[in-house]
């Protein structure tokens, strides 16, 4: 099939290169021409494991093309996969200006019977609202998919190639039943649904997963408070099939592009409706406190944290991403600024976006060891395999105090105790102390 992919963005080069790299000819459309050109030399604007391997593969056969054209993408093409962002607004309601745009652009140069489909993640009745605009600058047949995207940050071609489900929601049965034919050779399951539940789909999916996650955190907390573990406890609940273990690691929140707005948009949703949706205003207030939990730690500890050197290892809202969105480090960057405090951070890759959220606000580490020289506490805010590897023995040493907080619990208790010399402060687990005679 002959694929149209407005926007480069995260979703839109995903899902572009993934559906050229199972044999469709793909031609992905964004106005930026820097990036375009850096996308036609293989170059991926984002860091995401595997995806620049089969960007330059399929482009090199020729399955993948890239343009600032949207005639030229979309003329040809018997299928439309709309993929800009929806950002959040100032309401917290999805900010759809992007998505406006990108129909009043393809409505120009679509073919009859172009099926156009809406994978950027919107509310209930945006297809609806969308197809009217198409309506409106075009006299041509087309018809319209609800497809939303359930990809992880760090594991997309995984979750493209391997997916749990399809979601295709459509009014068309044809028109359904085509974009099921196009990702026939994944080989995944396929849900048909009308479109507006595919719409609530993937908002409900990711509002129980952020939930699942408050909830679990004020768990952590509690854990703390009684003597009980966390692991132990998050272990014995993910062994019911009916609770299951994913998205039970306690922490300091989640952040990142979906999560913060799509609870939001989920919100402003049910307000405009009337429906008091007090289970998700919980999530966020939970979450924004947890955002702060190690800072309060390190205040209780050392008190004023004034001229003391943190820390910080890892800026990115999670592993194998660079994406600062709503992450962590942000808040807690600010927090310790405010109580000046010295920041060093160190990330293996997100060090360049992270400069555009913080500039220098903290100070920037090339390595591991440059950010914990000499440190007065050592902050773990995220969970880097190479973090996890860290020997503890080595890291104390090298600190002036060792002194660790860690927001991702990414140390085993025997491995903690293996050092001779350190306070360790978890999430939902007594802390460790080991030589205390010998900590300042």
């Amino acid at each position: 099939m002959k694929i149209a992919v407005l926007g480069t963005g995260y979703v839109g080069l995903s899902t572009g290169v993934c559906l050229s790299e199972i044999g469709h000819s793909v031609c992905c459309i964004d106005v930026d021409e820097a990036k375009i050109n850096r996308l036609r030399q293989g170059l991926s604007p984002i860091y995401e494991p595997g995806l620049e391997d089969l960007l330059v593969k399929n482009t090199a056969l020729g399955r993948l093309h890239f343009t600032t054209s949207h005639k030229e993408a979309i003329e040809t093409a018997d299928i439309i996969i709309i993929a800009v962002g929806t950002p959040q607004g100032d309401d917290g309601a999805a900010d759809l200006s992007y998505l406006v745009q990108a129909a009043k652009d393809l409505s120009a140069h679509m073919k009859p019977n172009t099926i156009v489909v809406i994978k950027s993640t919107v509310p209930v009745g945006t297809n609806d609202y969308v197809k009217c605009i198409i309506e409106e600058h075009t006299n041509t047949p087309f018809k319209m998919v609800s497809n939303p995207e359930f990809l992880r940050q760090g594991s997309a071609v995984k979750d493209t190639m391997k997916a749990d489900r399809i979601v295709i929601g459509s009014q068309d049965k044809e028109a359904a039943l085509k974009i099921q034919e196009m990702y026939r050779p994944l080989g995944v399951p396929i849900l048909l649904t009308n479109v507006r539940s595919a719409e609530m789909i993937k908002y409900a999916s990711n509002a129980f997963l952020a939930t699942k996650i408050s909830f679990i955190n004020e768990i952590s907390n509690l854990c703390e408070a009684v003597g009980a573990n966390i692991i132990d406890v998050a272990d014995g609940m993910g062994r019911d099939n009916r609770i299951g273990a994913a998205f039970l690691q306690a922490g300091i929140g989640y952040g990142g592009s979906c999560f913060p707005k799509d609870v939001k948009a989920l919100l402003h949703t049910a307000d405009s409706y009337g429906i008091s949706f007090d289970l998700l205003k919980n999530t966020i207030s939970i979450n924004e406190s947890q955002k702060i939990l190690l800072y309060q730690k390190a205040c209780k500890v050392l008190g004023s944290l004034k001229n003391k050197k943190i820390a910080l290892l890892g800026l990115s809202f999670k592993p194998e991403t660079d994406d600062m969105r709503e992450a962590p480090s942000i808040n807690i960057a600010h927090l310790l600024r405010g109580a000046e405090a010295q920041v060093v951070a160190y990330d293996p890759v997100a060090t360049e976006n992270a400069k555009k959220v913080l500039g220098n606000t903290i100070e920037y580490a090339s390595s591991i060891e440059e950010a914990i020289d000499n440190a007065d506490a050592l902050f773990l805010v995220t969970e880097w395999q190479k973090f996890k590897q860290l020997d503890l023995v080595k890291v104390t040493q090298q600190m002036k105090q060792p002194l660790i907080f860690d927001g991702r619990n990414c140390f085993s208790e025997e491995k903690v105790r293996a050092c001779p010399r350190i306070e360790y402060y978890p999430i939902g687990k007594p802390a460790i102390i080991t030589g205390k005679d010998e900590i300042n």
